[in-house]
């Protein structure tokens, strides 16, 4: 077996369940899919100190094509707009090669450092680009996203804001707990596949 097939089969596993749970709500600012998304996030970097940045682009790309795919299927089907898979495509696809490539300037620091802070500037990343490409109002609204510039308190608490400004913080705010719990797996994988067996 190819060594990038268990980093392929769970990037596409990931992606595709992300796409499957999105049309799910969690509460009111959330969907089910930000919480399997970020692990993408996670086999990338974990592919990346194990293979190199070469593999993990080779792992991107194969996640990319998947969510392609998935959007593609959901457009077909009614459940999403072009702009909506154009960005989450968009999205995907610059965040983890911004992941991958940080990771790699940082690949000699504090073990901790690389997957945190690649994880970080990818989710920033990602999460600007989806939000603002999917539901920013410069953008032609249509019935899926026309309803996401209502203005409402940010996280319903704050300032007055565009209802997409507070999911597009609450989706944020999983990557980043979710970027500090995967440092756990990270350390345990990355120790088991690396260290010779005693």
């Amino acid at each position: 077996m190819h060594p990038l097939v268990p980093a392929v089969l769970a990037m596409a596993a990931t992606v595709l369940a992300s796409n499957i749970l999105v049309q799910f709500l969690l509460g009111e600012w959330l969907t089910w899919g930000a919480l399997t998304y970020p692990f993408a996030f996670l086999i990338t970097d974990i592919t990346n100190r194990v293979q190199g940045p070469g593999a993990a682009r080779r792992v991107v790309i194969a996640g990319f094509v998947v969510g392609v795919l998935c959007s593609l299927t959901a457009a077909a089907l009614g459940a999403t707009t072009l702009r909506i898979a154009v960005a989450s495509g968009t999205a995907f696809l610059l965040a983890q090669l911004l992941d991958v490539q940080v990771f790699d300037w940082l690949r000699r620091r504090e073990w901790w450092q690389a997957p945190f802070l690649s994880s970080l500037a990818g989710s920033v990343l990602d999460t600007v680009l989806f939000f603002t490409i999917a539901f920013a109002a410069f953008l032609p609204a249509d019935a899926n996203t026309g309803w996401s510039n209502e203005a409402v308190a940010l996280l319903g608490a704050g300032p007055s804001a565009p209802l997409w400004a507070s999911l597009a913080v609450a989706d944020w705010g999983v990557k980043l707990a979710l970027a500090l719990l995967a440092l756990v797996p990270f350390r345990l994988i990355v120790r088991k596949i690396l260290l010779p067996p005693a």
